[in-house]
């Protein structure tokens, strides 16, 4: 376990940032970190950001074809290892800005199945500083708070959460690769104040038979999959009602949230609009929310799909519009938002995004593989779990020992079903949401 004090945070982010800089980097410049999440790691991103470099991230489980794809096609001008980043710990500290300069490259994928960077480019003075504050604000984060880090730093929750209180003065809890027994000691020896889960992390530290006392948090926050309301109701016994917050946003950007009475009001609901947003319902139940400017983005080097999640198209690179990532919901008179239903291109498992056509890709390339859907059913540990059905003159086991080759675990089906043919519509579209019913498994 790391505990990680803003004063330390600041001494090496300055450092980090300086061997970069002295490396060649500059402005707007994408270098990939492919380090340990940890102390170390947050400081690297953290010290990027503030001299305008910006941090690519990729999710630690994934093979090195796949992530080399994702590299090649960030263009990123150097790749930080473990060892890489130790060293430029040594070098001699920089001036920062108060605030990062710019948000992560993730990348995110969808109905094509190919990742695309989510890039927001270098911020200016005014922009930087509103991002962060909108954080500050919407969270309370202090120098008192302990914040407990739940999420490997490749995901951008974990970021945001652990930089808004390292920035506040605070003092960030790491205890490591998620284990619910090691995140139950770390609760009670260092009584941290502030975390973020998402339900399945919720799921497995309440199903501890002995767990320690929860009351000291002033906020726990779920996000990242939709949360039982069995399960929440056993987080707000357990942590206490007031703490429990929920939000809802995506890779782009952040939509909404909701305090514990909100929810308790109107149950399953996902809270109103952030301040500076604006969401609003298509009559197909298409969500679109308008954003501030300093929270655009455009997907990287691919026009088309970013003027296709943009409802506002404009020449002009700092204007701000309603973007989509093609969620559906509905939004009430007062601006309370229901979600109605995740894309069916979208399985989170665990609270990471897997997408199928990206999983369907790599199947379809196994021998004996015909065709394949891949789908997502309910799973009490995990949210749900990635399972495939499968056309072709193959087997379980050697569909499993191709996936894992070429997928990442995470990516994987948990199971497989051969059938003999798959729905299609008329039209030739997989009825993706009729499979799972097709297999016995609605």
């Amino acid at each position: 376990m790391e505990l990680l004090g803003a004063a330390e945070a600041e001494d090496r982010q300055r450092r980090i940032a300086g061997g970069l800089l002295a490396a060649g980097l500059g402005s707007g410049d994408r270098a990939a970190f492919l380090t340990t999440s940890g102390a170390a790691m947050i400081c690297g991103i953290l010290g990027a950001l503030r001299v305008g470099v910006v941090p690519v991230l990729t999710h630690a489980g994934l093979l090195p074809a796949e992530r080399e794809r994702l590299l090649v096609n960030a263009q990123v001008s150097r790749i930080v290892d473990d060892a890489d980043l130790s060293a430029l710990g040594e070098a001699a500290g920089v001036d920062l800005a108060p605030w990062p300069l710019a948000r992560p490259m993730h990348f995110t994928s969808g109905t094509t199945g190919v990742p695309k960077g989510v890039w927001s480019g270098v911020l200016d003075e005014v922009e930087a500083a509103a991002l962060l504050a909108e954080e500050v604000t919407q969270w309370g984060f202090e120098a008192s708070d302990r914040h407990l880090v739940c999420s490997p730093f490749h995901h951008s929750v974990a970021i945001r959460f652990a930089a808004g209180t390292l920035l506040s003065g605070g003092t960030v809890v790491l205890p490591g690769p998620f284990d619910a027994t090691t995140v139950a000691h770390a609760i009670a020896t260092e009584r941290p104040t502030t975390t973020f889960m998402v339900p399945a992390h919720l799921h497995r530290l309440l199903g501890l038979g002995e767990r320690p006392d929860l009351g000291g948090f002033r906020l726990v926050a779920h996000a990242g999959a939709p949360c039982p309301p069995a399960l929440k109701h056993a987080a707000m016994e357990a942590f206490g009602v007031d703490p429990v917050w929920e939000f809802y946003g995506s890779t782009e950007g952040q939509f909404t949230a909701c305090s514990p009475h909100d929810w308790l009001e109107r149950p399953g609901t996902v809270g109103r609009a952030r301040p500076g947003r604006h969401l609003t319902a298509d009559a197909d139940g298409t969500l679109w929310c308008e954003v501030p400017r300093w929270a655009r983005f455009t997907y990287w080097q691919d026009p088309d799909r970013t003027a296709a999640a943009w409802r506002i198209r404009t020449t002009d690179p700092t204007a701000f519009g309603a973007f989509s990532v093609g969620d559906l919901g509905r939004v009430d008179d007062d601006g309370w938002v229901w979600l109605e239903g995740r894309r069916d291109d979208l399985i989170i498992t665990g609270g990471v995004n897997v997408y199928p056509a990206e999983v369907e890709q790599a199947l379809l390339a196994a021998p004996g593989v015909i065709d394949v859907a891949v789908f997502g059913v309910d799973d009490a540990s995990w949210g749900q779990r990635v399972c495939a059905a499968v056309v072709g003159d193959t087997g379980v086991t050697d569909l499993d020992t191709y996936a894992r080759a070429n997928l990442a675990g995470h990516k994987r089906p948990k199971e497989y079903h051969l059938v003999a043919s798959l729905p299609y519509t008329a039209t030739g579209k997989l009825q993706r949401n009729a499979v799972a019913e097709m297999v016995g498994l609605a």
